[in-house]
């Protein structure tokens, strides 16, 4: 990191952070302590106005209601792009927690204090998935070939030839949209069924069609069944989490206190 970047990330540090030390900014920023306190020194000496502190709970800050120039967003605009990158670091998307402390920093959001915390993954999300985001997100700007092995919702396990057109997070989970060579068509992968992932060097030109959708759009000649569930008061909870309003009914309680999904495709 060259001294410029590292002066930055110091200010943005400070910003964000009541108070730090220079421990913990050596460490953040993978550097020796010598080495921050003398960033430290010449950013009080370019104006900025950093204050040192001995002792027990010592550390740097900065001088109270500093903060950079943020005027051109509204209070409620500076919340709504701090909340947006809290849902994509909750998505596991890798690196956010920088960029996050930064703006965060630059607004003067206090994140310790903050009323919304979103968490989309699940117990014991594993590391990978983020670092297979890191290697997806290389391939699909740069457009390189991948080959990986995937497991199906039947549990077939099969190789995979791709060109990856776009990533998607929905429903709690990341899914990989690419050109399939072995099925010759677009095709949605998710994330946590694939294994082996590599991205070779071979490019490709194809681009994602305009009109693609991940909702899959049924014609009027498939004959399509609509089922009627019923389930037991004991589980209703269930049922609220995964039906709209709208597709349940309550039956009279002469019927066995059963809910009943209407019907539903």
């Amino acid at each position: 990191m060259m001294q410029i970047d590292r002066l930055i990330q110091i200010i943005f540090l400070l910003l964000s952070h009541e108070n730090i030390t220079a421990k913990q900014l050596a460490a953040e920023l993978g550097v020796s302590t010598r080495t921050i306190y003398r960033d430290i020194h010449i950013l009080s000496a370019a104006g900025i106005p950093i204050l040192s502190q001995k002792g027990y709970r010592g550390g740097v800050s900065l001088l109270e209601g500093f903060s950079l120039d943020k005027t051109y967003f509204t209070q409620a605009e500076q919340s709504n792009i701090v909340q947006a990158l809290q849902i994509l670091k909750s998505s596991n998307y890798p690196d956010t927690e920088k960029t996050l402390n930064k703006v965060a920093g630059l607004f003067s959001h206090n994140l310790q204090s903050e009323w919304l915390e979103i968490d989309f993954s699940y117990w014991g999300s594993p590391e990978k998935e983020r670092n297979n985001i890191t290697a997806l997100e290389r391939a699909v700007i740069n457009k390189y070939v991948i080959t990986f092995t995937y497991y199906n919702s039947e549990l077939t396990v099969t190789e995979q030839t791709a060109e990856p057109l776009k990533l998607v997070f929905k429903s709690h989970a990341w899914y990989l949209i690419a050109y399939s060579r072995r099925r010759k068509e677009i095709r949605t992968y998710k994330m946590s069924r694939m294994r082996e992932l590599v991205i070779t060097s071979e490019l490709f030109d194809r681009e994602l069609p305009a009109d693609f959708s991940l909702n899959p759009a049924y014609k009027e000649e498939y004959d399509i069944p609509v089922f009627k569930l019923h389930f037991s008061e004991k589980i209703a909870y269930k049922v609220y989490d995964e039906f709209q309003e709208k597709y349940t009914q309550r039956p009279p309680a002469k019927a066995g206190g059963l809910m009943r999904p209407k019907g539903h495709r």
